[in-house]
């Protein structure tokens, strides 16, 4: 099938009468009700449920092996290769589909606020709240932008469309494909929102970097001064509540780019998980959520319309999509200087690591490529003591290049600007999870402060005799017993053991890496 006729096909679809295009926020709410898609909440949100797959389906996701790219991609379990005429077959199929549907969305935008390095995109969706959710996640263009938009990528997203394994040659009904050469991600029998958005930052993990760009799975925000501060870190890491400071504009939640310029958020929008969310703890996100805001999975109140954001009927992965405009002090457009100072956020269940500690370049760059916190006991089935997690450069799931791609480029813009990076400990002090307690909020806030101001770039350390971390000895608006992990233990000889346990899990982790330089291997534990 030549590629002619794969784009034509979509585009005869697309002519016809039954196709709502980049339509308001008004229309799409109004045709998500009037298509039982969910309903409103008291406050205007838009609430969905999506069925069996509430989170990401990883094991459902693959890239198509193309002569272009097949050489770049670091394939493995996580890029899982598939054949072009397996992709294609089921592209025909889903095409004649949608075809079949009373009614499709079509959104165009961008990924990337900076305008010398976004994607312009194309969203083509079986269920108007999915438009709807990519509308306020993606960068909404102007009108004078959106008639000259040519997009050099789109999804095409089919929920109701079920893949049969044994015919179609994917492992369930569900599939997430990305095709490179065809610019073009294929989404089906999957109602989860987020593989739209975790989609296009795959593919923008992989076209950055080919411009010099460092792409990052992080939230970042800039200070009055346009002192610029990034923060990495995983689910239940602390890294949306941190960003969100009353002082500091939100450049954006979580996917950044970081070119010769600077920093640049990659969507227009927040999708920020909202399980427990108080509007006393979290008073930003809890105020976003208004009309045209999306909620997924959440427990509403058929009479009342109230959500229960403690609920975890559905999942414990509730989350809110919305406009990032919507946060008072946000900035826009989202672009900024240089960083000045990175914080790499652990919530360490063992109870080991220091608070707070200042790393090195390499160090950095070995943390950087752990991209280490704790599965809790309880969180998951089975799970009965704390589990390591490690997720390469913070978001393994999302990169195709090889890690070391990455990694390099951060090192390298870490000396070019002379940015102080700091590993920020938000899990367990005095012992771990079950023994100690979770590190006090007030505490780890005063610690990022002094981080972002300056106050810690040349405060004395002591080096910690297992990480090889530079533990400050004083930090402002914090006791200096609770900057040391081993004083706060009540059994010194326990702190030991449990945090040899813990460094070897990180340098068995680390094996897996090829071709790595010594000086980064050798920054890490030294057990």
């Amino acid at each position: 099938m030549s590629t002619i006729h794969f784009e034509t096909e979509l585009e005869r679809i697309l002519r016809n009468d039954h196709v709502n295009k980049d339509l308001s926020t008004s229309h799409l709410i109004e045709k998500a009700l009037e298509r039982n898609e969910g309903i409103l909440t008291s406050t205007g949100a838009f609430r969905a449920t999506t069925g069996t797959y509430t989170g990401r389906s990883p094991k459902d996701r693959f890239i198509v092996e193309e002569r272009s790219t097949v050489d770049k991609i670091d394939w493995g379990s996580i890029n899982q290769p598939i054949s072009s005429d397996v992709f294609e077959r089921l592209y025909l199929k889903v095409l004649h589909y949608l075809g079949d549907q009373d009614e499709l969305f079509v959104r165009h935008g961008f990924a990337g606020a900076d305008k010398n390095h976004r994607l312009p995109i194309r969203i083509v969706n079986e269920f108007a709240w999915h438009n709807l959710f990519v509308k306020q996640l993606f960068i909404r263009p102007t009108e004078e932008e959106l008639n000259s938009l040519i997009p050099e990528f789109t999804i095409v997203s089919a929920p109701g469309f079920k893949a049969n394994p044994e015919v179609d040659g994917t492992k369930s009904e569900a599939f997430i494909i990305v095709s490179l050469e065809k610019r073009t991600i294929l989404i089906g029998g999957t109602e989860y929102a987020g593989e739209m958005k975790k989609s296009i930052f795959s593919i923008m993990n992989y076209l950055l970097p080919e411009k010099s760009i460092l792409s990052m799975h992080c939230s970042a925000n800039v200070g009055t001064e346009g002192d610029v501060a990034l923060f990495f870190g995983l689910s239940g890491t602390g890294k949306t509540t941190l960003s969100a400071d009353p002082h500091r504009s939100l450049i954006g939640d979580d996917e950044h780019g970081w070119s010769a310029n600077g920093v640049f958020n990659i969507e227009g929008g927040c999708y920020a998980k909202c399980i427990h969310l108080s509007k006393k703890k979290e008073p930003q996100i809890f105020n976003a959520i208004r009309f045209g805001s999306v909620l997924e999975n959440v427990v509403v109140n058929h009479e009342t319309r109230e959500a229960d954001y403690d609920d975890n009927y559905y999942t414990e992965n509730t989350r809110a999509a919305y406009p990032i405009e919507l946060i008072p002090n946000s900035s826009m457009p989202s672009i900024a200087g240089h960083p000045s100072t990175i914080v790499f956020l652990t919530a360490d269940a063992f109870g080991v690591l220091p608070p707070i500690s200042k790393l090195t370049k390499e160090q950095a760059m070995y943390h950087f490529l752990s991209g280490y916190t704790s599965k809790l006991a309880g969180t998951e089935r089975g799970i009965t003591e704390p589990e390591a997690t490690f997720s390469t450069c913070f978001g393994s799931p999302f990169l195709p290049l090889p890690a070391m791609t990455y990694a390099k480029m951060l090192g390298e813009k870490i000396n070019e600007h002379n940015v102080e990076v700091f590993l920020v400990n938000t899990g367990w002090s005095g012992g771990p999870y079950g023994v100690g307690k979770r590190m006090n909020l007030p505490y780890t806030r005063a610690m990022v402060q002094a981080a972002l101001e300056g106050e810690l770039n040349s405060a004395e350390t002591v080096t910690d005799q297992i990480f090889g971390l530079h533990v400050p000895k004083h930090c402002p608006g914090v006791p200096d017993e609770v900057l040391q992990p081993r004083d706060t233990w009540t059994d010194q000889e326990a702190y030991d053991q449990k945090a040899k346990e813990l460094a070897q899990k990180f340098k068995a982790n680390f094996k897996k890496f090829e071709d790595v330089p010594a000086e980064i291997i050798n920054a890490g534990p030294f057990v």
